[in-house]
């Protein structure tokens, strides 16, 4: 029986990471289109974004299977408990990275795009902790949960800095500065909602933390 229950959990993170690399695909794909001023690859993005939805679905099935059908000792309850926590926030990072393109076609007529180096960065940190809190689920590493905390402060300071430099902007280009910093706030949110992956994460590992 324990060697099916374990069977299944590896399969849960299996899924885990694959929801993960969809959603790195996206935001990388986001960030790229915005840069490029891509409309076509916004509008995958965007209709990708059901694929996400239904690996979402898929991951919360399993891990209703995984409580209905086998016997979790309070560990392992936990565990499946923070999965199902933790897909909730990966699939609101699927859903910014869509808000995101859709910015970029809002955009798409405006012949001046203000340097976007804060934001690379910010799209380039929130992707580290995506990935490094899903590695830090599947591999249990309480240490690379803790430090994906840690790297939101980067991304909030890359905000600030972006919102900033959009304030200087010329009085003629504030609804280009207001729709960059929109898209600063989309990736300060999946920073927020990656934080919040490891925070599960913590509570999946830590036997003293019965409730978040």
């Amino acid at each position: 029986m324990r060697s099916k229950f374990d069977e299944q959990l590896h399969l849960l993170n299996q899924e885990m990471m694959q929801m993960g690399s969809m959603i790195e695909d996206s935001i990388q794909k986001a960030i790229n289109a915005l840069i490029d001023q891509n409309v076509e690859l916004a509008k995958k993005i965007m209709d990708n974004d059901t694929q996400i939805d239904h690996e979402q679905k898929k991951i919360e099935n399993l891990c209703f299977n995984l409580l209905m059908q086998q016997q979790p000792v309070a560990k392992d309850l936990r565990v499946i408990s923070a999965a199902m926590k933790m897909v909730t926030d990966m699939e609101r990072i699927g859903d910014h990275a869509a808000d995101i393109s859709e910015m970029t076609i809002l955009m798409s007529k405006t012949k001046y795009i203000p340097n976007l180096e804060h934001i690379n960065r910010m799209a380039s940190e929130t992707v580290q902790m995506l990935i490094r809190s899903i590695e830090a689920y599947v591999e249990k590493d309480m240490k690379k949960a803790v430090d994906v905390i840690t790297s939101d402060d980067v991304v909030d300071d890359l905000f600030d800095k972006n919102k900033a430099e959009q304030i200087q902007r010329e009085p003629q280009s504030a609804e280009s500065a207001a729709d960059m910093l929109m898209v600063a706030k989309y990736f300060e949110r999946i920073g927020d909602h990656a934080t919040n992956i490891a925070e599960w994460v913590i509570f999946a590992l830590d036997d003293k933390k019965m409730t978040k």
